[in-house]
């Protein structure tokens, strides 16, 4: 496995690639990996193709008051990891090559980006949008592969593809969960034991709320009870809201394919999730 921090490196790294034909994939990250992004490099893993990770904790899509300062870092695990699932190639580059002095353009998706953690954190999906678009351009890869935990990032990310024409294959990879249901969250660390045995209410309410929602029953009870559940567990509830699993909006009709998706904080650390509704 290569390990490349520096631009020319990476180019020459590429060309040798499409040189042997190999088809390339891309996994971003930002490090702090756990078996979801492995699962990620599994699904991206495929014969003829070359498997590229980033690990660039960025900057743009901390808001302010936000966790960048302690975001855990641990490359030598990291690296390991990836090495261990058979990555080829991971580049890790540093701010100053990502953002170098100058920088001014950032990309923003609307629509998409506008409600739910596009509300909670302004700002957050315009500094994803741009560090995606960045890595799209230098690994130009042929797919890129997203988990679904981060449902309404894969969205964006999804819109950006079509709306600036990179012929990229956006992938999502269903979410990686522990055997109680919580989905897999490099900030899973900052749970105390405490509040890590509470935080399974999370996917447990969405659960009995999603099926709730398939059989039909009234959605704006059925929120207001998960709602209700999860606050009584200990969380403080951001939303726990329908969507339209293309779009986003609110309120989607029932013949789309929908999503509900929920954001709560415990502790210090703000969880997410999503799950798909199932008709019937």
């Amino acid at each position: 496995m290569q390990v490349i921090r520096d631009r020319e490196a990476l180019v020459a790294a590429l060309a040798t690639m499409r040189a042997e034909g190999a088809r390339v994939a891309l996994v971003p990250t930002m490090g702090a990996l756990h078996a979801g992004h492995i699962a990620l490099i599994e699904a991206a893993k495929r014969p003829g193709t070359k498997v590229v990770a980033s690990i660039f904790v960025n900057p743009k899509q901390f808001g302010a008051g936000e966790d960048l300062g302690r975001y855990p870092r641990r490359e030598a695990s990291d690296l390991r990891m990836l090495n261990e699932a058979g990555c080829d190639l991971v580049w890790m580059p540093s701010v100053e090559i990502m953002y170098p002095e100058g920088h001014a353009t950032n990309i923003r998706v609307a629509g998409v980006s506008e409600g739910f953690d596009g509300e909670s954190r302004p700002g957050h999906f315009d500094g994803v949008a741009t560090v995606v678009a960045k890595l799209f351009n230098q690994i130009g890869p042929d797919a890129a592969y997203f988990g679904e935990k981060d449902f309404q990032q894969l969205a964006v990310i999804r819109r950006m593809v079509a709306d600036l024409d990179f012929p990229i294959e956006v992938v999502g990879v269903p979410t990686q969960r522990e055997d109680d249901g919580l989905a897999l969250s490099s900030r899973n660390i900052y749970l105390d034991e405490e509040e890590r045995a509470k935080a399974v209410a999370l996917p447990r309410a969405l659960g009995v709320a999603a099926r709730a929602i398939g059989r039909g029953e009234d959605v704006a009870t059925v929120l207001a009870d998960a709602r209700a559940t999860l606050t009584a567990a200990g969380f403080e509830v951001d939303y726990v809201a329908l969507a339209d699993a293309e779009t986003l909006v609110p309120d989607p009709a029932a013949d789309r394919p929908r999503r509900l998706l929920a954001a709560a904080r415990m502790g210090s650390a703000r969880l997410i999730d999503n799950i798909a509704i199932s008709d019937g």
